[in-house]
């Protein structure tokens, strides 16, 4: 079935896209081919006199099917193939603003990336004034850029200076604003935006058609200070004389000192990890010095470059959008058991993850019961929801009257009485297992029989925890990450025991947050907390061997991490660290292997009393009106090697021992997916997005590349870097640890 549909009327040829099988109009090789068989229909019929864009959606074109366009970045296109694959869309825009007929775009809704493109070749566009119909070009985002006139079309319509953060930050413009600027001509409301589309159309044939007797009219207008419209059917910089709004030199002051600012900014925020930003500025830059045909075929080739030149856009795409659309969209969910919603939720703990799980889910319209040892405690994890609640309302993101509901719908108390019809229990006490265990049994004595127990712990493995309950099948583990309500990930751990309607019911519940879930076995540790301790422990072994803490800090920083391992370390806290490990030790008596940071966790925590961040300072120190720095006694305790390693060397340390680690939790089927071992590392614990995530990482090198640079680590660093079995086998077949995806798939259609 065709997704465009053609009707002329009064001269005027309406051009429909209502994608058949999308919710949304997105744009795809087929859906561009029956945009081009459409457009060539309307300029050769003579019944056609002007054409209008519109959607037979609610969006007007919600930008390029990402799911082919990880086909085509996982396709390893050459250069020249990527080229004409890409500039096909890029054409026929070109071909659109030129086939000598006026064309408007009404615009009714949402209108991004190639969508906006669409509008920005048409000759006037129409906005619905509405809150949803946002425009805006947010290829950066997936490691691209606008490539089909984007970079060429925004500057020479509003100018350098506005469209530069625009393409650089991927923002979303509102319709208000979007007419300030001077993306649209007009705005109208949604259901009369083809009506006044269809009206400028009619004046614009008109003015072509009988040109004289509209001059006169125009004059006329003009000397009554009526308002004149702009009617050609042709853009702003196919006419003669066109200027770019503010200009085009690096000689004028403003335009000049717009991009030297926006180089800075973007280095300062990437690190030069992410090449699409830059791109974007060369191919503004050399686009707008160039008459517009030759600036198109410039972004065409800045473009290819970025899909075949790294792998950033296709880790970007396929970790951050396809396969967290899937995660969002429960595909780990067993089948059978119905949907179901939690009312009311028991919190066990007020402290931080307590507030904040009772924050998120009030949020969500869920009723909670905030339960802690004491009603200050319990009466302070409210009040962290108050605060938050202060600032939305502040920014404009709730009202008052939706803050007062939230809030109120957050009970603390110290009586576990009023568990009594909560759907859900989660305990969020700390890390110690007796403790857990206590508040656990106190709970299941009053709650429903037909109520989910789970556990916010982030290293006690689920099956024992459970095994401590009358109900081990209806316990789970539901590992919310700090601080819960800018952290957009869950990891649901299920037990040895936990049942298919116990998963189910969690996943429903993390659906009901708008929060990401990945399901892993059960491990000490788990898969996130067990990876990004890695992480630390690795930091902590350089500071032991000499490094500068500088060094290691920074090392983390340029490799693509948040911050520094030492710096997370003091955020996580070594005292909870130092706790979760003592744990380990009577767990598991001789079994346990202590990590490669035990000795200055031990020496920090016992010896200096340094705890980290919350308890004033650890490898840290933390002024009260100023900005933390590194503790001046880490010179004493750990004297600096004479002759510092190699950056590039720190950074392969610690982006390699969180890939290895990754590899073993696959190897012992704590995790399922490659799709989710990268999720959890990017959404949980931030490794480098644009690596795609720690499997994509390993992807992206090679299987063989990785297992011999492994060896050489653990030649010169220990046997914590030998290749694990599941990687030699990698290495051995030439598999990838993610499947190609299909392309072009919808060509094939």
């Amino acid at each position: 079935m065709s997704s465009i549909s053609l009707e002329t009327l009064d001269g005027i040829a309406v051009m429909t896209l209502a994608v058949t099988d999308n919710a949304m109009n997105v744009l795809s090789p087929m859906v561009v081919s029956e945009m081009s068989d459409a457009l060539e229909s309307m300029t050769s019929s003579s019944d056609a006199q002007g054409i209008l864009l519109a959607s037979g959606k609610s969006d007007f074109a919600a930008g390029w099917d990402l799911t082919d366009l990880l086909g085509m970045l996982d396709a390893r296109l050459s250069a020249q193939e990527a080229l004409e694959s890409c500039r096909d869309y890029s054409r026929f825009l070109r071909r659109l603003e030129t086939c000598g007929k006026p064309v408007a775009a009404a615009i009714n809704g949402l209108a991004l990336g190639g969508g906006l493109e669409l509008a920005l070749a048409s000759h006037y566009r129409v906005l619905a004034d509405d809150p949803k119909a946002v425009l805006g070009l947010p290829e950066v985002k997936v490691g691209l850029l606008p490539g089909a006139g984007g970079t060429q079309r925004l500057p020479r319509l509003i100018g350098v200076e506005k469209a530069l953060p625009l393409l650089l930050d991927g923002t979303h413009i509102a319709p208000q604003h979007a007419l300030r600027l001077g993306i649209v001509n007009e705005l109208a409301p949604a259901e009369q935006v083809v009506a006044r589309a269809r009206q400028w159309l009619k004046t614009a044939v008109e003015a072509i058609s009988k040109p004289e007797e509209y001059q006169l009219a125009g004059a006329a207008r003009s000397a009554s200070k009526a308002p004149r419209a702009v009617v050609q059917a042709r853009a702003p910089w196919d006419r003669e004389g066109f200027r770019v709004p503010g200009g085009s030199s690096l000689f004028v002051p403003a335009v000049g000192m717009k991009f030297m600012t926006e180089s800075a900014r973007i280095m300062s925020r990437t690190l030069n990890n992410f090449p699409a930003p830059k791109a974007i500025l060369s191919a503004v830059y050399e686009g707008i010095q160039l008459p517009i045909d030759r600036a198109l075929a410039v972004e065409s080739r800045y473009f290819a470059s970025l899909i075949t030149g790294t792998p950033v856009a296709r880790n970007l795409v396929r970790t951050m959008f396809v396969n967290k659309s899937r995660a969002d969209k429960l595909t780990r969910r067993p089948a059978t058991p119905p949907p179901t919603a939690v009312r009311k939720l028991g919190i066990l703990g007020a402290g931080m993850m307590g507030a904040g799980i009772a924050h998120v889910s009030a949020l969500a319209g869920i009723d909670c019961v905030l339960l802690d040892r004491a009603r200050d405690l319990a009466e302070r994890g409210k009040k962290h929801t108050a605060d938050l609640l202060v600032k939305d309302v502040e920014k404009g993101v709730l009202t008052q009257l939706r803050a007062d509901a939230v809030l109120e719908r957050i009970k603390p108390t110290v009586a576990y009485r009023d568990l009594a019809n909560c759907d859900l229990v989660i305990e969020a006490v700390f890390e110690e297992r007796d403790l857990k265990a206590l508040v656990m049994r106190q709970a299941e004595a009053v709650v429903q029989q037909t109520t989910v127990l789970a556990s916010n712990t982030s290293t006690l493995p689920i099956s024992s925890l459970g095994s401590g309950t009358a109900r081990p099948a209806q316990f789970i583990g539901i590992h919310f990450f700090s601080p819960v309500h800018r952290m957009p990930l869950v990891e649901v751990i299920v037990g040895d025991k936990t049942c298919e309607d116990t998963l189910s019911r969690t996943l429903d519940y993390v659906r009901q947050l708008r929060k990401t879930p990945i399901v892993v076995k059960d491990s000490r540790g788990f898969y996130t907390s067990r990876v990004f301790g890695t992480y630390c422990y690795e930091g902590h072994r350089m500071l032991e061997e000499g490094v500068d803490p500088a060094l290691i800090e920074n090392a983390g920083r340029f490799a693509g991490m948040p911050v520094g391992p030492l710096a997370v370390t003091d955020e996580v806290s070594l005292e909870l660290q130092y706790k979760v490990i003592r744990q380990s030790q009577v767990d598991l008596g001789a079994q346990y292997r202590n990590p490669i940071g035990w000795n200055v966790l031990r020496h920090f925590v016992e010896d200096l009393n340094r705890l980290g961040r919350k308890s004033g300072g650890g490898f840290y120190e933390y002024p009260h009106n100023g900005k933390k720095f590194l503790w001046p006694g880490l010179a004493g305790e750990y004297p600096r090697l004479a002759r510092q390693p190699d950056l590039e060397e720190l950074k392969t340390r610690l982006l390699y021992i969180q890939a290895i680690e990754t590899l073993r939790c696959l190897e012992e089927g704590v995790l399922e997916s490659a799709a989710e071992a990268d999720l959890g590392s990017v959404l949980g614990w931030g490794f480098p997005a644009f690596t795609g995530g720690t499997l994509s990482f390993i992807d992206g090198i090679g299987a063989d590349t990785f297992a011999e640079d492994c060896r050489g680590l653990a030649e010169r660093h220990g046997p914590r870097f030998e290749p694990p079995r599941r990687l030699i086998e990698r290495a051995k077949s030439g598999d990838t640890f993610h499947p190609r995806a299909p392309w072009p798939t919808r060509r094939q259609a």
